[in-house]
């Protein structure tokens, strides 16, 4: 899934071949759009070759990216032959867009390294990154430093890129809902709406007792309630769960979602204990489920900076999120621990999915009070893991993410629950203590873990722990 609009800029330097320029863009075009991409790129009649060479060709594209601004999610260089880097640094200072910045070179080929066939854009990619760095334009580049347009390197990059450009667009204009205060005792929890406004991330809040009001207000033979209880007995195993509490979980289900729809949400977080069951007998967690499942990440227990967490890993996969609880160690490996929640993960990441009540807080409201958790074993595989926070104390957001794998070691326990395995682990969490991270984290059935450090640390600015990668 990549889906996004790129603006390109093709290279050209005149004392290179400008047959290479000419096929080069041509040759990008073609493989971008067969990959789905939506393109803004200078006519070919606006430019020799179509290509960007000198200051008047970069104006020229400067206006065209200006005039497409709500359109363009990142921006493509491509070097067919060494290409000019005052132009190309112009384009992008004059276009103001403000967006990521990919830039990709051609391969010469050993047989074409004659003064009419060679490309050189090899070193010319070395300069240009020389000057975007000097203009104070972030940018970006891949694995290999020369690539085919063709090859499957080429590709992977592309996806990769693209998911950056989603992550950056989307936290800079994000929108959270949060439902509710936070439940009293998880100062874990807190955070600044101001950070977080400052990054782009507004924050909108609704007390309790609006929503419950709303429900209050609904029929039972209401239409869209009763087709919510349709849609929650399709969506897991309800066998067991009473009618009242199945028909309380629809109730909320569609007040939710409306209060997502006229806030025009990204993401939302909600208070999930314990007025809820005070004044529903229900726990949300399979409301919120079935919201993550429909790319709507919907973070529990108030935590407004995991809903960020969990919109960032979606913006980056394409795929559903959810928040667990560091919660366990898996008997005395140092690198495999349990991860747990009531919980809220989406039926697609579990084993044998069902409802059953919060056996945790059945112990103190009784078990008709707590129906609603979505419960199942994680499914085995990789996974990757992010944790936005705000360090109000330094004025700034951090991140820790990594990579992981779910396994299917044995395990005897109730909730949504699995066995994680992560690469010095027992260093991460040292490093989670000592920087005073929250127990909660999202995560992801995906490996984007380089996407979003490159999205956050590059672009948005925020200070980055990318565990595996920089200690």
């Amino acid at each position: 899934m990549i889906n996004v609009t790129l603006g390109v800029i093709i290279g050209n330097r005149g004392v290179f071949p400008g047959a290479l320029a000419e096929n080069g863009r041509r040759e990008i075009l073609d493989v971008l759009r067969q990959r789905g991409i939506a393109v803004v790129v200078l006519p070919e009649s606006d430019a020799k070759y179509g290509a960007i060479e000198n200051l008047a060709e970069a104006r020229k594209c400067a206006d065209l990216f200006r005039q497409n601004r709500d359109k363009i999610d990142g921006v493509l260089v491509s070097l067919p032959n060494f290409g000019d880097e005052r132009a190309i640094a112009d384009t992008l200072r004059l276009s103001e867009l403000n967006v990521p910045v990919m830039v990709h070179a051609y391969p010469d080929e050993l047989d074409k390294l004659s003064a009419s066939e060679r490309r050189d854009s090899f070193c010319g990619k070395l300069s240009i990154c020389n000057v975007l760095a000097q203009y104070g334009i972030a940018f970006s580049v891949g694995v290999q430093h020369t690539v085919s347009p063709h090859s499957e390197t080429f590709a992977r990059e592309l996806e990769w890129f693209g998911g950056v450009c989603r992550v950056v667009r989307g936290l800079r204009r994000c929108r959270i809902g949060c439902l509710g205060a936070r439940t009293t005792p998880f100062k874990t929890v807190r955070y600044s709406e101001k950070l977080l406004e400052r990054a782009g991330i507004s924050v909108e809040t609704t007390d309790l007792s609006e929503i419950f009001m709303a429900v209050e207000k609904l029929d039972d033979s209401d239409a869209g309630v009763q087709s919510k209880v349709k849609s929650l007995a399709g969506y897991c195993s309800t066998v067991g769960i009473s009618s009242p509490a199945i028909l309380n979980m629809a109730k909320l289900a569609l007040v939710i979602d409306r209060w997502i729809e006229e806030n025009d949400l990204d993401a939302c977080a909600i208070q999930c204990w314990s007025a809820i069951q005070d004044a529903l007998g229900i726990f949300p967690c399979t409301v919120l489920s079935m919201l993550n499942a429909a790319l709507m990440p919907a973070a529990c227990e108030a935590d407004v900076a995991g809903a960020v967490s969990m919109h960032a890993l979606q913006l980056a996969s394409g795929a559903p999120s959810t928040l667990l609880d560091w919660n366990n160690n898996y008997g005395d490996d140092p690198d495999k621990m349990i991860l747990f929640h009531c919980s809220s993960i989406p039926t697609s990441m579990l084993e044998d999915a069902h409802m059953n009540y919060n056996a945790i807080a059945a112990k103190l409201i009784g078990e008709e009070s707590s129906y609603g958790a979505c419960m199942g074993r994680i499914k085995p595989g990789p996974f990757t893991f992010a944790r936005v926070s705000v360090d109000d104390t330094a004025g700034r957001i951090v991140a820790c993410i990594g990579d992981g794998e779910f396994t299917d070691d044995p395990l005897e326990t109730f909730g949504g629950v699995g066995v994680a395995k992560i690469q010095r682990l027992q260093e991460l969490l040292r490093w989670l203590c000592k920087n005073g991270f929250e127990h909660h984290v999202a995560i992801s059935r995906s490996l984007v873990g380089n996407t979003i450090h490159e999205a956050m640390d590059n672009y948005l600015g925020w200070t980055v722990h990318y565990h595996g990668r920089n200690g």
